[in-house]
């Protein structure tokens, strides 16, 4: 598979379900807590609903039909200024190792500027180094304490990318 393969677009409502369980099945993957991250948020069954607000997109990653992946953002919550929060970015193994993680790294950050968002802030956790390693090699530098107030209170690395 190629990452022609593969198609980017909006997240619709039919995608609820596939969304919410490859939001789920990767953090299970992973040994992520299922207590103060998304896998517990009402967010993650409902992610048309959820980012159908203003400044907020959502993208899905599509191959064969089928919803293998995803990443949005949002205005940074409880945080006065022009930053958004990357959220949500999880992949099925499928579509792992083939530059999508970038793509659509880009085409998020791209849609936000166009919001006028200045910057863009990310929570993950320590141990997930394949994603550490990707927000890097994207720009995002660590960051010694939390901005805003996400709720995510298990995950403790904190990034930012100026755009």
């Amino acid at each position: 598979m190629i990452p022609s393969d593969f198609i980017i677009r909006e997240v619709k409502p039919q995608d609820n379900a596939e969304l919410a369980a490859v939001i789920r099945g990767v953090l299970i993957e992973f040994g992520v807590p299922k207590i103060g991250t998304a896998y517990e948020d009402k967010a993650t069954d409902e992610m048309f609903e959820t980012y159908q607000k203003d400044k907020a997109g959502y993208f899905v990653v599509e191959h064969q039909e089928k919803v293998v992946g995803g990443a949005g953002f949002a205005p940074l919550d409880n945080f006065e200024g022009n930053v958004c929060e990357f959220q949500k970015m999880y992949f099925l193994p499928i579509a792992r190792g083939k530059g999508l993680g970038s793509k659509l790294i880009d085409y998020c950050l791209d849609k936000a500027k166009q919001q006028g968002f200045e910057q863009c802030y990310l929570e993950t956790m320590p141990y997930m180094e394949a994603a550490r390693a990707l927000y890097a090699k994207n720009g995002f530098i660590n960051l010694d304490k939390p901005m805003g107030n996400t709720g995510h209170y298990s995950c403790n690395v904190w990034m930012l990318k100026d755009l």
